[in-house]
């Protein structure tokens, strides 16, 4: 986990894609897009179905990990609205345990804006924590520290010869946003026009990495 601060408040990256804040005890995903697959079955694409139990065994790993007492999800954590009902039967199993065991907050998004069966835990458009406004889509005119999720971030770089791409952060003085967390999400280029238009050109693409966090001018 690698130590950072953002909004007066200390944080620290996880290399998964989340996000701890050690003084509240809470951990914040984004865009964990349960049953994608399932969703994508029903209209005749054919997925192995397994993607919300890989998303959910690594994140109850991590709540384990960080002893995480708060869960805040930043939207579209269901690729759709009625995804908790398609839950297979271990990963609903997963998921109510951990609703039932954290203070457990979902923040609806584009793809769940309305949560029919939500497995546990309290449901909100949006939040303000301890001076921090927690989202799923970043504002552009928001003025006060935001984090926020959507655009599903990612870095792509020549590294001796070969294009890699990993997930990122990407971050401003007011605006964080969070990568997508769930194990079947595609991503978007840090300097793609509509993630520059929510926060701006002085941003920055965050990645952790061990001990510290590498950081890339999204301009370049």
């Amino acid at each position: 986990m690698v130590p950072f601060s953002f909004g007066g408040h200390d944080f620290t990256a996880l290399p998964e894609g989340a996000l701890f804040w050690p003084a509240r005890g809470a951990l914040l995903v984004a865009d964990l897009h349960l049953e994608k697959a399932s969703w994508y079955a029903g209209g005749g694409q054919m997925l192995p179905p397994y993607d919300s139990l890989a998303t959910l065994t690594e994140l109850t790993a991590i709540v384990t990990r960080t002893r995480a007492r708060e869960v805040w999800c930043l939207g579209d954590s269901f690729h759709d609205a009625e995804g908790c009902d398609r839950l297979l039967p271990e990963a609903r199993a997963m998921l109510l345990a951990l609703t039932g065991t954290t203070k457990w907050t979902w923040i609806t998004g584009n793809h769940d804006p309305v949560l029919r069966d939500r497995c546990g835990g309290a449901v909100t458009a949006e939040a303000v924590v301890e001076g921090l406004v927690l989202r799923h889509e970043a504002d552009p005119a928001e003025t006060r520290p935001e984090l926020s999720g959507h655009f599903h971030p990612k870095l792509r770089l020549r590294v001796r010869g070969k294009l890699v791409a990993r997930r990122c952060f990407v971050g401003t003085a007011r605006k964080l946003i969070l990568p997508a967390f769930g194990s079947l999400t595609g991503g978007l280029d840090v300097d793609h026009p509509a993630l520059i238009q929510a926060v701006g050109r002085s941003a920055e693409a965050l990645v952790p990495v061990r001990d510290r966090m590498l950081r890339f001018p999204v301009a370049a």
